[in-house]
């Protein structure tokens, strides 16, 4: 069974090519990184798997189904969840609050039931809390349950994103740069995060990081990118170590 696939995705912007054929397997349990320097295409192939963006040509495969033309509202009912880049969360509502909505595509009650709040609506939202509780007692975020996220350290707030994405129940987790703006003691947190995703919840995960201390601690394989093109693959160490790849970040 094919677990996850991009098969010769291809994207252009404005006449250039953000994204030239490229292809990639994620295996279950792993965790697959992609690097790259600015501008070479990992924000926008997480775009194309998450279906904001529609390649030009390619395909993704998910759990042996052609994927590639599922409407983004729906991708989360697949089993696939994403965090960003910059955090977006609803600043005003409590932490409870941004978890419970990653509890929506699971929701099976209609409008009418939800507005009489019939019991079945009851019993629903009952089992929400229970998935989220136990979300945020995974991720240690007890004390800021009812705190409005406004409030809260932008650490912290990366691992309410984080348990946001867990609420969905996914199969398969997208981490876009989950170091970004963290210091060395919160990324060595999210490390631990990240693993224990793995190995406690079986959730495989499919990451964009720039730290590559971080990347060689959790990664079990890793493609590196420059302008839109895979140029290495392998084992973290093997694709660092790649000369492609060093020339890449440090030009010349």
């Amino acid at each position: 069974m094919t677990f996850f696939a991009a098969e010769g995705l291809t994207i252009n912007f404005g006449g250039i090519r953000a994204v030239d054929d490229v292809s990639f397997e994620v295996e279950p349990g792993q965790v697959f990184t992609i690097i790259g320097p600015n501008g070479a295409g990992k924000t926008t192939i997480f775009n194309l798997v998450s279906r904001i963006y529609d390649p030009l040509k390619g395909r993704l495969v998910f759990c042996d189904e052609d994927v590639t033309s599922v409407p983004p509202h729906q991708i989360a009912g697949y089993g696939i969840a994403r965090t960003f880049q910059n955090i977006e969360l609803f600043e005003h509502a409590t932490v409870l609050a941004n978890l419970l909505l990653g509890r929506h595509p699971h929701r099976t009650t209609t409008l009418l039931e939800e507005i009489l709040f019939l019991p079945r609506v009851r019993r629903a939202e009952l089992a929400h809390r229970e998935k989220v509780e136990e979300i945020i007692d995974f991720l240690d975020l007890q004390k800021h349950r009812d705190t409005m996220v406004a409030s809260l350290p932008f650490g912290v707030r990366k691992v309410v994103e984080l348990g946001r994405a867990l609420a969905v129940e996914p199969t398969l987790l997208l981490l876009d740069e989950p170091s970004s703006g963290l210091n060395v003691e919160e990324t060595d947190d999210m490390a631990f995060w990240i693993q224990d995703i793995r190995n406690a919840r079986g959730v495989t995960v499919l990451m964009v990081e720039h730290d590559m201390r971080l990347v060689s601690e959790v990664s079990d394989r890793v493609i590196a990118l420059d302008y839109g093109r895979v140029i290495a693959e392998g084992a973290p160490a093997e694709v660092q170590n790649h000369p492609e790849v060093v020339k890449a970040y440090l030009g010349g």
